[in-house]
């Protein structure tokens, strides 16, 4: 598990408080210009949300959160098939 400096469209990444997430797309702001990244929780109601690319791709503030392991906010995941595919 990394934080890559380029998103995997269709991956699951984890955030560091310990749900998961579906990367669905990047976009542009309209009134910034700057990349966002489009995501889908894989829980609940499985809302989309979005975040500025360099804060999903940011590492976990230690001093707000020193008990977190996980180097980044989000980090992908490496998930085989269960069928083996």
């Amino acid at each position: 598990m990394s934080a890559l400096n380029e998103i995997k469209i269709g991956g699951i990444y984890r955030h560091f408080k310990g749900d998961y997430y579906l990367v669905e797309a990047l976009a542009s702001d309209s009134e910034t210009g700057g990349q966002v990244v489009i995501y889908r929780k894989l829980y609940g109601d499985g809302a989309l949300w979005v975040r500025p690319l360099a804060m999903f791709l940011e590492e976990v503030d230690k001093k707000k959160y020193p008990h977190i392991k996980q180097k980044y906010r989000f980090e992908l995941q490496e998930i085989s098939s269960c069928a083996e595919h």
